[in-house]
This record gives C-alpha cells, structure tokens and sequence, in this order.
C-alpha cells in the first residue's frame, strides 16, 4: 500500500485521480501531446489561417479526431466541422471552465504518434516601409496644412 496522506486522498476525493501529464491534458484539450497530429491557436481557428494544413492533415488522418476547444465562438467554428464532416471525422467540443489554454482545435488519435511538429508556423507577412507609415499627429498636421491653403 502507497504512503498517501490525508490531503491527497481528499484531494483525490474531491477532483479525482491525477491523470498522468495533467498538465499536458488541460493544454491540449484532454489529449496528449504524442497522439496529435496537428494543433491550431485560438488565433488560427478564428482567422482561418490553419484551415489548409488542417484539411491536409485530415485528408491523411481519417481515422483521427477532430477536439475543439468550447470557448471560442460557433461562427469561428463552421469551417472546422465542415471540413470534418467532408472527411467523416468526428468532432467533440471541450469547454474546461477551471483552465485556459491558447489551443483553438487539436486533430488527435487515442494512442501516441509521436509527431514532431504539431504546430501550425505563422506566415509573416512583410512590414511597410518606415516612409509610408505616418503617426496620427503628422496625418492631422498634414490636413491642417492642406487646409489652410
């Protein structure tokens, strides 16, 4: 018999056996790192930024499953379960009110794969010039100017 204590086993009592990786799982929407295939950022899901990788990935992975993270909005959404509907993917959404993860939707299996890179990259997109970007007060004080005239 472990030497448990007595707060471990109220602690235990009241939210459960620790789960292996507790952590992992509350980032990763209930999943581990070792079973997914691909994870988008909130960012991404609302922008339909991973939307190409996400369906490439689903193309390839049709036996995976498709977790979305509850807390962001359904209209954000529709691309994603339309995607896994087109691939008979199934979708699950995970609302976890006592955590916050920036993890938007997770492609998953129920046993590890060990992929490398999870991660969608962000595509950066190139910076204007410093002579075309103009504070607020050079914009007021060229109207003012043009104004006068």
């Amino acid at each position: 018999m472990s030497n448990k204590n007595v707060d471990e086993y109220l602690t235990d009592g009241m939210y459960g056996t620790r789960l292996p990786k507790d952590d992992e799982r509350k980032q990763f929407l209930g999943t581990l790192r070792e079973r997914i295939v691909i994870a988008l950022t909130i960012g991404q899901v609302m922008t339909d930024k991973g939307l190409g990788k996400l369906e490439e990935a689903m193309k390839d992975n049709t036996q995976a499953k498709l977790l979305i993270n509850g807390h962001v909005s359904y209209k954000f959404l529709k691309e994603e379960k339309a995607l896994a509907d087109k691939y008979h993917i199934p979708y699950t959404t995970i609302t976890d009110e006592e955590n916050n993860t920036d993890i938007g939707a997770v492609l998953t299996y129920d046993y590890a794969i060990d992929k490398e890179e999870i991660f969608v990259k962000e595509e950066i997109e190139p910076e204007e010039p410093l002579e075309e970007k103009s504070s607020f007060f050079a914009k007021l004080k060229h109207w003012f100017g043009s104004a006068e005239k």
